[in-house]
């Protein structure tokens, strides 16, 4: 018979105090693993725009739906709210430079290069991302401090298989291994 080691767990109350209850509910959120994205989009004069997410997920298969989770200070907030469409450039390992320069503020997140316009809409993509997905805004739902956007997906793009998928876990970047690797 084998022995299995466990670790006990820690038990976090979520506290009356505002403060205390926000803190404890990010460092929850830290311990859930999540593929990066760029979602880009044009504003309302043609401009690129465009932010680091790491809050998107499949919704639905029938219609097919993909949500993307924006906070209401986000820069980026009324571009993709008012945008018909959006891309979702699923990141790879390689991409952390692009991931957090898309997660700072004040700077021109597009000025390292290596997007381009999508054929047909101009809307910006990165076209070596490990999958990208030009959504059609469907649904807008206010959540507390974000928006969902609800979209459905119009077109794919599928990059390399050989390129390990960027996540964010644990507040920092991360790459998958495969299993016995």
């Amino acid at each position: 018979m084998t022995a299995v080691r466990t670790r006990a767990a820690t038990t976090t109350a979520v506290r009356e105090d505002p403060g205390d209850a926000a803190q404890s509910f990010r460092d929850a959120m830290a311990q859930l693993t999540a593929p990066v994205s760029v979602v880009t989009a044009l504003d309302p004069d043609g401009r690129w725009r465009g932010f680091t997410a790491s809050s998107v997920s499949s919704v639905s298969l029938e219609p097919p739906l993909v949500l993307v989770g924006i906070a209401l200070t986000s820069s980026c907030h009324a571009t993709l709210t008012t945008s018909a469409e959006f891309v979702v450039n699923v990141l790879g390992a390689r991409h952390q430079d692009v991931a957090r320069r898309f997660a700072a503020r004040d700077v021109d997140r597009f000025a390292g290069g290596g997007f381009a316009p999508w054929e047909g809409s101009g809307t910006p993509y990165l076209p070596d991302a490990a999958l990208l997905m030009r959504c059609r805004t469907a649904r807008i739902v206010r959540a507390g401090d974000h928006d969902l956007v609800l979209a459905t997906p119009v077109e794919f793009r599928h990059g390399t298989t050989d390129s390990a998928p960027l996540l964010w876990y644990r507040r920092g970047f991360h790459t998958a291994r495969p299993h016995g690797a």
